[in-house]
């Protein structure tokens, strides 16, 4: 998978005055089916989560509080998202490395997963990450280009 199939998906909102509502469900609209949910909280300022893989793990982020940045990396190229909405979330692809920092007062991350937690699907070092990416021809036609060249975009803040 490339970072182009990591993308930004907009959740159902039910606006009420009496309070909003949104909702996931598996199906046609949704990249997988759901088998786990799991959040962050409390993140220490200045603190960075992730710093991992997962090889056939899909996930599915959400601001549900506050606000985040998720930096995704494909082994070729680089982009970061800032979350900070209840109502939009981040479809991040097996065989991407993410980070997520920048974690304002409050923040919650919610991840909806495709699979329950198996420690075998991470891949936690960066070069092992780089060659499970390239010896399986996972970025087909492009070769290795150190940090310091590879293409980096930042996607704007979403507008409420």
């Amino acid at each position: 998978m490339a970072l182009a199939d990591c993308k930004m998906i907009n959740i159902p909102r039910i606006t009420d005055p009496r309070g909003n509502l949104s909702f996931i469900e598996s199906g046609p609209a949704f990249p997988f089916s759901l088998k786990r949910v799991y959040y962050l909280y409390d993140v220490p300022g200045g603190s960075e989560r992730g710093g991992h893989a997962h090889k056939r793990l899909k996930q599915f982020l959400i601001a549900m509080s506050g606000s985040f940045d998720v930096h995704l990396d494909d082994g070729k190229d680089e982009k970061t998202f800032h979350l900070n909405r209840p109502y939009f979330g981040l479809y991040v692809c097996p065989m991407t490395w993410r980070r997520i920092d920048n974690f304002s007062s409050g923040s919650v991350c919610m991840v909806v997963a495709s699979a329950r937690y198996d420690e075998d699907d991470y891949v936690r070092d960066y070069s092992d990450f780089m060659s499970l990416r390239w010896s399986k021809g996972l970025a087909p036609g492009a070769s290795f280009r150190p940090n310091s060249s590879r293409s980096r975009q930042r996607v704007p803040l979403q507008k409420a």
